[in-house]
């Protein structure tokens, strides 16, 4: 296991306004009609290899916004993992503690896609899984400095836990995306969360409740907010989507330009990347 190799003075000079502890994955992309069924095999007319993951997805997004970011990540030491410190590099990220690991395959997610642009996908964590809390240790300084510090679920819980606490334990604030949600969520995500960011689906799965409108997303946001975040975010697809916080409890609903969908693979994520622009500056206003 190791770190990327990359020069720590540079990013000593210049701190990291956004952390990013999470997932990156290699996308294996095929273009299709249509969705398969189970068990049907169909032809596809496009395929290309491409850099996913929820964690890095919000980091690059950010980035790209002009946010200074950096990404603590663990990939394999595999022809993946090269070219994917290297994506992160061409896109202003610091690689710096991004580690490999020969223990564990660069993770995966097998991805098809349809004329309307719908998807079905299917991941293999691979290297995430094997982030630990030691590696967030080596990587406290930058944490503990950041303005926004954000995390999901593609890596293991326990870790993503572990972010959120030394990030609030210093100040920092944090934004947390429970993606692939889990019903049973430790409460304590809920209560190190300044910014808890879901989709319908996933307030279903933590809430128990049905999400159908942006009437049953406030429904949602009000339960999740009661757990002790201090702010819930609802997004809904082409719908927008809806927020709430503690001093503003009241639900609002946000709606979005309509656009044509070519594929809305990542789009949640490059969304929760935005907001995390938006915290950033919001923060450096004040």
């Amino acid at each position: 296991m190791a770190a990327s190799g990359e020069p720590r003075k540079q990013w000593q000079e210049e701190v990291a306004a956004v952390v990013v502890v999470g997932s990156c994955m290699t996308d294996l992309v095929s273009l299709t009609p249509r969705l398969p069924k189970p068990g049907e095999t169909i032809h596809g007319h496009k395929f290309f290899i491409g850099f996913g993951g929820k964690g890095a997805n919000q980091c690059v997004q950010a980035a790209r916004l002009g946010a200074k970011t950096s990404m603590v990540c663990k990939v394999g030491k595999d022809s993946f993992g090269n070219d994917y410190i290297e994506n992160l590099k061409q896109n202003d990220i610091s690689t710096e503690f991004t580690y490999q690991t020969k223990d564990a395959a660069t993770g995966t997610a097998s991805i098809i896609v349809n004329n309307e642009g719908q998807n079905i996908i299917v991941i293999v964590a691979g290297a995430n899984l094997l982030l630990n809390t030691e590696d967030l240790r080596a990587a406290a300084n930058i944490i503990s400095r950041a303005k926004v510090m954000v995390c999901q679920l593609e890596i293991t819980p326990a870790t993503s836990l572990e972010a959120l606490t030394m990030a609030r334990r210093s100040g920092v604030k944090t934004l947390f995306n429970p993606a692939p949600a889990i019903a049973d969520l430790d409460p304590r995500f809920y209560t190190l969360s300044n910014v808890f960011c879901c989709n319908e689906s996933e307030a279903e799965i933590l809430t128990g409740l049905t999400v159908g409108s942006a009437a049953d997303a406030g429904e949602a946001a009000l339960v999740l907010l009661k757990r002790g975040c201090q702010v819930v975010i609802v997004t809904l697809g082409a719908e927008g989507c809806v927020v709430l916080s503690q001093t503003e409890p009241e639900p609002k609903h946000i709606p979005t330009e309509k656009v044509k969908a070519v594929d809305t693979t990542g789009c949640l994520d490059l969304q929760r990347g935005s907001s995390v622009l938006i915290v950033t500056q919001s923060l450096q206003r004040h």
